[in-house]
């Protein structure tokens, strides 16, 4: 993934003043660069593709609608996503699919700091053989499935770390959470994807 900052969209400053001149191709240029990963967040809130895709279109709303308001005291891709994420989670809620953050046990879990080594998309990679894309095509499914399994905080911890590229500081601020939550949540979610992958490559693992 490319920086959560950049992927060659021009300065914030510039961005800013273009929504607020209500410049459409700087709002079309932001909704082909961000959707998709707004898309793959909200998910990590709510129950079907349609409600995700309706979170989008509210935040988008609300972005515009706010955007004079803006102080840039955040990357505004940050601010987008925390109001996507406090969309989503409102939406969450009212589906029953989500917890309160202070509803996380913070005492007694150790605590590991994977860094920026995503062993489990390592594993994704194509392999050139046509049975190895194959192989690597079923991996994939597996990891979207472990994902899908996880506690709605682990996952979206996950998803803004290791599918979005976020760094750790960026998911406290979006999610506006610690930094030791930050790191407990990433560890669960790793392990339990790792878990998954490696008892998968065990069964498949071929006889020497």
């Amino acid at each position: 993934m490319g920086s959560f900052a950049g992927g060659g969209l021009p300065p914030d400053d510039v961005v800013v003043t273009a929504l607020r001149a209500g410049d459409e191709a700087m709002f079309a240029t932001l909704l082909d660069t961000w959707s998709g990963g707004m898309l793959r967040v909200a998910r990590s809130y709510v129950s079907t593709d349609h409600s995700a895709e309706e979170v989008v279109q509210d935040t988008w709303l609300a972005v515009i609608g706010g955007i004079d308001g803006f102080e840039g005291r955040s990357s505004v891709k940050t601010w987008v996503y925390r109001i996507l994420v406090n969309t989503a989670k409102k939406r969450g809620v009212r589906e029953s699919r989500t917890l309160p953050w202070s509803a996380f046990e913070q005492d007694g879990v150790p605590v590991t700091e994977f860094g920026t080594g995503d062993g489990w998309k390592e594993a994704a990679a194509v392999w050139p053989s046509p049975e190895g894309e194959a192989l690597a095509s079923e991996v994939r499914r597996l990891i979207a499935e472990a994902l899908g399994r996880l506690p709605p905080r682990q996952r979206i911890v996950i998803t803004l770390r290791d599918v979005e590229g976020c760094t750790s500081d960026e998911v406290c601020e979006i999610l506006e959470i610690s930094a030791a939550n930050q790191r407990v949540l990433l560890h669960r979610a790793r392990t339990t994807v790792r878990g998954r992958l490696a008892g998968y490559f065990e069964s498949v693992k071929q006889p020497e």
